[in-house]
């Protein structure tokens, strides 16, 4: 079992609170992303349920076991840090049966263990071989390898890839997540990058200024965001915005351009911050009234920075459109994609994709 349970928690640097009374329960076996913004304190809390921090208020549990004054050695808990944290002196082998030999674990039972790791990592044939002689992407796998061994209830793993190049990211993104569902390990992962958290996650925890903005899985966040903040940071590219007001029955622009019909709920004269997605509107012959500012092909879509008055929307689409910069055309939001958010709160006030 690796359930882990966190209550109230909170951590301060002298006046300086960074955690908020973080609450959050993470089931056996699941692999939860903590992702946000830097400063948002996801690597704190993630260090804190390591022991690395003393955390200032709350408990953290461990299969109902409160934890908090446990030293990380007896937390039962692996850690895999961005800058790999590997002893140069050490070959490949050495590193990973490090704490094996502090924990005076028998020298045939580390060998088997390092063998078996280095078996499912594919790091055999570099056992014998120093951090030195190894590419990035094969010293993240020693780091890995290094926390499997210990065979923990939870693997901790704090922006692993960030120090990778773009297409290496790629492949550890999928090299982690096959490791975690062959070892159905209890995994907590903090990332800023949201890509990494919606390919990745079986659930996605959103943090802002030491607080939780929302849970949920990918899609969940995706299709229904809590807040603008989280609507904004979850998806790529991000979610249009555009100051918005009820009137007959419909969600308007400032201009008088109907995006959508109203959502329930919402009340003639009220003021909305509307958002939809850039895959989510489409040119039309009527509608919002922009030009074409950037016309960007990628190959499987092509993307649209258009402009209409003071407002700037990305548009995405896999259709073989062709237009130019400075061309006048109209956008439609397609029907049940648009998301209404309180202007003040920021919090959102109607539901974006309806069910059907």
């Amino acid at each position: 079992m690796g359930s882990v349970a966190l209550r109230n928690i909170r951590k301060s640097y002298g006046a300086v609170e960074v955690l908020h009374g973080i609450d959050l329960d993470i089931a056996d076996g699941e692999f939860t992303v903590l992702v946000g913004p830097s400063g948002c304190g996801k690597s704190t809390l993630l260090r804190s349920i390591a022991g690395l921090e003393t955390i200032s208020g709350g408990e953290i549990a461990l299969d109902d076991k409160v934890i908090n004054t446990l030293q990380p050695k007896e937390r039962d808990i692996a850690m895999v840090f961005q800058n790999y944290a590997l002893y140069p002196h050490m070959s490949v082998s050495q590193n990973m049966a490090f704490s094996l030999r502090l924990a005076k674990v028998p020298k045939d039972e580390q060998e088997r263990k390092v063998r078996a790791a280095a078996e499912i990592l594919d790091l055999t044939p570099l056992l014998d071989r120093y951090p030195r002689q190894l590419s990035g992407g094969q010293r993240q796998r020693v780091a890995m390898g290094r926390a499997i061994v210990r065979d923990p209830k939870v693997f901790l793993f704090d922006e692993p890839l960030s120090n990778l190049d773009a297409k290496l990211r790629v492949q550890m993104r999928s090299e982690i997540k096959e490791l975690h569902q062959r070892l159905q390990t209890t995994t907590i992962y903090v990332t800023h990058d949201q890509i990494e958290a919606m390919t990745m996650a079986d659930k996605i925890v959103v943090m802002r200024g030491g607080h939780v903005e929302q849970i949920g899985t990918p899609l969940e966040l995706y299709d229904n965001p809590a807040s603008i903040f989280v609507a904004g940071f979850i998806g790529s590219p991000s979610m249009n915005f555009v100051p918005a007001v009820v009137t007959e029955g419909a969600v308007r622009t400032q201009s008088g351009t109907v995006l959508a019909p109203a959502p329930d709920g919402l009340a003639e004269g009220q003021k909305v911050t509307a958002g939809f997605r850039p895959e989510d509107i489409r040119l039309s012959d009527t509608g919002i009234p922009a030009s074409v500012v950037l016309v960007e092909p990628t190959g499987a879509e092509t993307q649209l920075t258009l402009r209409s008055g003071n407002d700037t929307f990305v548009l995405t689409t896999r259709d073989r459109i062709v237009v130019s910069p400075g061309d006048a055309v109209h956008l439609a939001v397609a029907e049940g994609k648009l998301h209404c958010f309180d202007p003040k709160t920021e919090l959102t006030l109607a539901e974006g994709p309806r069910k059907k």
